[in-house]
């Protein structure tokens, strides 16, 4: 039995450290490089939200001292205040309102949106300038939208001179519902636009001439070709728009008003119990109000959670 030597002047190869060493020295490396933005993150966010929880449970009430004779204040921790949101009438109007601005401002801005987006993808001359254009409105802040809304809603504004009519779009009901609605949409369906835009741009251009080859229809090239391709970036764009309407409060507040049952939110109502030195109701309203859009982020996470976290990469065997 012949034993075969190593060749002079070279080396065995160095074994691979095993996987599970590699993973763990990744795992490590991605806790150090993130603990920075985490701790950020604990501080900025995790501290308000436990200290508004906390606060949530302090229940006031105010009384006579019978010692002194004068009006005090005493407080405890219990689960009065969320009795009181959860057997008051005040909840569910508001809770119905924040839903249905979310419902009614995300599908038309949806719509809208993909709309200009394709108008805006296609080459035309000037358009540049309609790009640019179609900024304007999402740069403009929301107050100041809700002032210029305001003047056209007005009793004797551009929206009454162009229907015939003379509605108080400012007071109760469904047109003050409306306004709001019609506000919403014209500032905020620019920013479905471009998201969707920036997703058209990434589609390559021999799809659709493949497409043409075929004989394929403009409708059905939609619905084969752009709108599978382009639904990551749709579904960003509408989970983003769907959390910033849950906790819409300066357009209703600024074009309508302050205590309107019609367009109040529960944004409107924590802050309104906030003035009235609640703050042990407010927090609940506001605890309340967060737990609702965590739950609707994480439900349409869960529906479309490919297109949002990714499939991300697989370590080398």
């Amino acid at each position: 039995m012949s034993v075969i030597a190593p060749t002079p002047g070279r080396t065995a190869p160095a074994s691979r450290p095993p996987r599970t060493s590699r993973r763990a020295g990744t795992g490590r490396l991605a806790a150090a490089l993130l603990s920075p933005t985490l701790l950020v993150l604990a501080l900025v966010i995790g501290y308000p939200v436990v200290a508004a929880v906390r606060l949530s449970f302090q229940v006031s009430t105010e009384g006579i001292d019978p010692r002194t004779g004068f009006v005090a204040n005493t407080s405890h921790y219990g689960t009065g205040n969320y009795a009181t949101v959860f057997t008051d009438d005040r909840l569910l109007r508001p809770w119905w309102n924040t839903t249905s601005f979310a419902l009614a401002s995300v599908t038309l801005e949806v719509l809208i949106g993909v709309s200009m987006a394709l108008v805006m993808h296609r080459a035309f001359r000037g358009r540049a300038l309609v790009r640019a254009a179609v900024l304007v409105p999402w740069a403009i802040p929301t107050a100041i939208s809700g002032m210029l809304w305001k003047w056209i809603f007005n009793s004797q504004g551009v929206a009454n001179d162009l229907l015939g009519t003379q509605i108080l779009w400012s007071s109760e009901g469904f047109h003050a519902w409306l306004s709001v609605v019609v506000a919403d949409t014209w500032k905020t369906a620019p920013f479905i636009g471009l998201l969707v835009l920036a997703g058209l741009q990434i589609i390559p251009g021999e799809l659709y001439e493949a497409a043409r080859v075929d004989g394929a229809s403009a409708w059905r090239v939609f619905w084969r070709i752009t709108l599978p391709l382009v639904r990551p970036a749709l579904v960003v764009a509408v989970l983003f728009r769907l959390l910033d309407v849950l906790r819409m409060f300066d357009l209703p507040y600024v074009l309508v008003g302050p205590r309107k049952h019609s367009v109040e939110t529960l944004s409107m109502v924590a802050f309104n119990e906030m003035t009235n030195l609640r703050f042990g109701s407010a927090a609940a309203y506001a605890s309340v109000l967060f737990v609702y859009i965590a739950v609707v982020a994480l439900a349409f996470v869960k529906l479309f959670g490919a297109d949002l976290l990714g499939r991300g990469t697989r370590s080398e065997s």
